[in-house]
């Protein structure tokens, strides 16, 4: 097992999955310490890297295109402090860092788990109920009905028809913005046969945002909506299904684990795996036996 403990959270990673714990410290922000720990299986990850800097470092995790309803719904737009797969490391921490980052890669050559995207969610979403106020609004949802209410910042016009209710099967899309700059963020569903273009001051099936604290919070209501809809790169035939684990096999007997040794010494041989890279594998390997 790895594990690296710092003010900002603890990962720890056995194998097989990598848990993500936020930290307790004040500097923790709201959003990751509302999502809480994440378990994250070995297959939803595409890379792990570490940039080290003078007085601090950072762990980075790269997961697999459109494994998680978190990174789907917010397109890659959390900043740093809310991205729960990033950890601030003290410079007095950059070996155990270093000692994460090669255990985990070796996890993943050892079991070959492939870069490219995936056709349904490896992680299930923030659960629910869950209810956000934040910007010209509150956003509620119970696993299959999203509420939007409205407070006395609403555009008059937009809050005239009173609280909404959309149905899951009803919508098509869910987006969550931040605001940037002098441009307001937004959480946006679109609902089947009501698309829109208008601003999402003006858009009844938007809540506003402007970039005060609670806003990030909107990105997990975005993400439980998201987690329930069908996979957007899934086959029409596999829409609402999602990526299951192939049926178990001995991966760990004692033969298996003696092929995978006689297939690293092949790599090896033939140049694919460097010295060092070929020492750390066969010593992941030796570890499982």
């Amino acid at each position: 097992m790895a594990e690296i403990i710092q003010k900002d959270g603890t990962w720890t990673f056995d194998g097989d999955a990598l848990r993500l714990t936020p930290g307790r410290d004040k500097n923790v922000s709201l959003l990751r310490r509302t999502l809480g720990e994440l378990t994250l299986p070995l297959r939803a990850l595409a890379g792990i890297s570490f940039e080290q800097g003078r007085k601090s470092g950072r762990l980075r995790l790269r997961l697999r295109d459109g494994a998680d309803p978190l990174l789907q719904a917010t397109g890659g737009r959390l900043a740093e402090p809310n991205d729960p797969y990033q950890l601030a490391v003290e410079s007095d921490r950059y070996g155990v860092a270093e000692y994460v980052v090669d255990e985990v890669r070796d996890a993943l050559l050892l079991d070959r788990v492939p870069a490219d995207p995936v056709d349904g969610y490896l992680l299930p979403g923030p659960s629910v109920p869950l209810s956000v106020a934040a910007g010209d609004g509150t956003a509620s949802f119970d696993g299959e009905h999203v509420r939007l209410e409205w407070n006395w910042k609403t555009e008059d016009s937009k809050s005239a028809a009173g609280a909404r209710s959309l149905a899951l099967t009803d919508l098509t899309t869910v987006e969550w913005h931040p605001a940037i700059g002098l441009e307001n963020g937004y959480l946006r569903f679109t609902v089947r046969g009501a698309e829109t273009k208008a601003p999402p001051k003006y858009d009844p099936n938007s809540v506003e945002l402007w970039g005060f604290k609670k806003d990030p919070l909107m990105a997990l209501v975005a993400a439980a909506v998201q987690a329930r809809l069908p996979h957007p790169t899934a086959s029409p035939e596999a829409a609402q299904a999602t990526e299951r684990p192939a049926a178990a096999a001995p991966e760990d007997d004692h033969d298996a684990l003696l092929r995978r040794l006689r297939e690293l010494g092949d790599l090896h041989r033939s140049g694919v795996l460097t010295d060092e890279e070929f020492a750390l594998a066969k010593q992941a390997v030796l570890r499982r036996i």
